[in-house]
């Protein structure tokens, strides 16, 4: 069997081109440009094509084609498969066939899906359950064999009954997937691009919690409102999990991880566990193992003295998440926010909420908002002038931007600094670092780019 993914350097459709890979079926795949994932599916066999996509990307033997959301029906690629008659389905399409052969632990949620999905993986790996797992970041649990290698990946193999997978809201994808056990960690007003407004995001994962059968489970965190608020309906269904439970404070002293959403995670891992029958010693020595993932207050190395750190937050409320947890373990350093806005519809929609997201860093930096290629129609380029309220209400017709930004966090007293590009940003924190910062690069953009063999210093 030959299969050609559309859009594979993606870090949902590598994971997934990897399970089809540890299947032994051939692989080839297409994206605009080369990323780690692309390099790393190099290195483990499959055929990659970059730059513009052509008609002649598609084998002649492909017996599939899988694409990622993004990529419009008229794509060169889409368009050559319709022509020869081949299968076609998206992501979500194919992981949802996928769901239906495995015991499904879906993770969705607004934000910590990522983190959780890991948490829980290691929870059941502890509890010799070997799940195969697709996430949406990469885990060094999972590094890949040579030739591959790497500093981990975001897909595992396993040899048991259950697959693991982060479940993404956004483009509605994770209607498409059968859960035996839905895991969901919070609700709140994102993928603007996807959603009208935050109603349409809490009717869609009523829909999903739908899916759940009737001998499932729903395990659910009762600290945020609007879960609890649409999951309660399914009564002895869910299994709640909170803050205020006896055992936060225990995990909150075992977890390497700081801030209390990864305790909140963490919780939602050993409620799966506890579910699945694995001793409470095994669940509790498997979150006492985890050390994060990528890009998630992943320490990179040091500049001039200071300590370096990535976080892929992008929305208010993980930037805010990002910088408590950052606040309490260095609570007398001068904490920077370097941080690379995503998508423009995103910026307007929560406006208000983002201009008060750092107020707990003292240096806070702006790039230019890295536009979404695929995901920002001219609709929503258009919509992003007019400055929208959470409630999506119309406050003014401003055309927001990073430099916008930057002047209304200065307002609040924030030392604030709106630099033009990658270069500039180098240039900015090598000049103005000093030993003891702590420095957070910030985005889901490619603000992750300045991280060149020299930026940091040699070890």
């Amino acid at each position: 069997m030959s299969i050609h993914f559309i859009g594979i350097g993606g870090i949902g459709v590598s994971a997934l081109a990897k399970y089809y890979l540890s299947a032994g079926v051939k692989i080839s795949g297409s994206d605009l440009k080369s990323s780690e994932m692309a390099a790393e599916l190099k290195r483990m066999g499959a055929k990659i094509y970059l730059g513009a996509h052509r008609a002649g990307n598609v084998p002649k033997a492909a017996d599939l084609v899988i694409y990622t959301s993004a990529v419009p029906s008229d794509n060169p690629e889409r368009k050559e498969a319709h022509k020869r008659r081949l299968k076609t389905q998206s992501y979500a399409e194919a992981v949802g066939e996928l769901t239906k052969k495995y015991k499904t632990v879906t993770i969705s949620g607004s934000h910590g899906k990522s983190t959780t999905t890991a948490l829980a993986a290691l929870v059941l790996m502890e509890g010799s359950f070997d799940p195969t797992v697709i996430i949406g970041t990469k885990m060094k649990e999972f590094a890949l064999p040579l030739p591959a290698g790497g500093d981990g990946s975001n897909f595992h193999k396993g040899l048991g009954p259950h697959l693991l997978l982060e479940a993404d809201e956004w483009n509605k994808s994770f209607l498409n997937y059968h859960p035996t056990v839905a895991i969901i960690t919070n609700i709140d007003a994102e993928h603007l691009d996807t959603y009208k407004n935050q109603k349409d995001v809490e009717e869609t994962f009523q829909k999903y919690l739908e899916r759940v059968p009737k001998d499932g489970k729903i395990i659910a965190n009762a600290d945020d409102p609007s879960l609890k608020r649409i999951a309660k309906k399914y009564g002895k269904k869910v299994i709640w999990y909170s803050l205020k439970d006896k055992e936060a404070k225990r995990i909150s002293k075992i977890l390497k991880v700081p801030g209390e959403h990864n305790v909140s995670n963490a919780l939602a891992a050993l409620a799966l566990g506890r579910l699945l029958g694995i001793t409470e010693a095994d669940i509790l020595r498997a979150l006492s193992k985890f050390e994060g993932t990528w890009r998630r207050f992943e320490f990179k190395g040091m500049l001039n003295g200071a300590f370096i750190y990535t976080d892929y937050g992008h929305h208010p409320t993980e930037i805010k998440a990002t910088l408590k947890a950052a606040r309490g373990r260095f609570p007398f350093r001068r904490l920077w926010c370097v941080y690379q806005p995503h998508q423009y519809q995103r910026l307007a929609y929560l406006w208000s909420d983002f201009i008060g997201s750092f107020d707990l860093a003292d240096v806070v930096c702006f790039l230019p908002v890295y536009d979404v290629a695929g995901r920002e129609t001219g609709r929503d380029r258009a919509l992003s002038e007019e400055v929208l309220s959470p409630a999506g209400r119309m406050c003014a017709r401003e055309k927001v931007d990073s430099e916008k930004l930057a002047r209304e966090v200065e307002r609040r007293g924030k030392k604030t600094h709106f630099l033009r590009d990658q270069k500039e940003t180098v240039k900015f924190i090598r000049t103005n670092a000093r030993k003891g910062d702590v420095i957070f690069i910030m985005g889901a953009g490619d603000i992750y780019d300045i991280f060149t063999e020299d930026f940091l210093d040699k070890r």
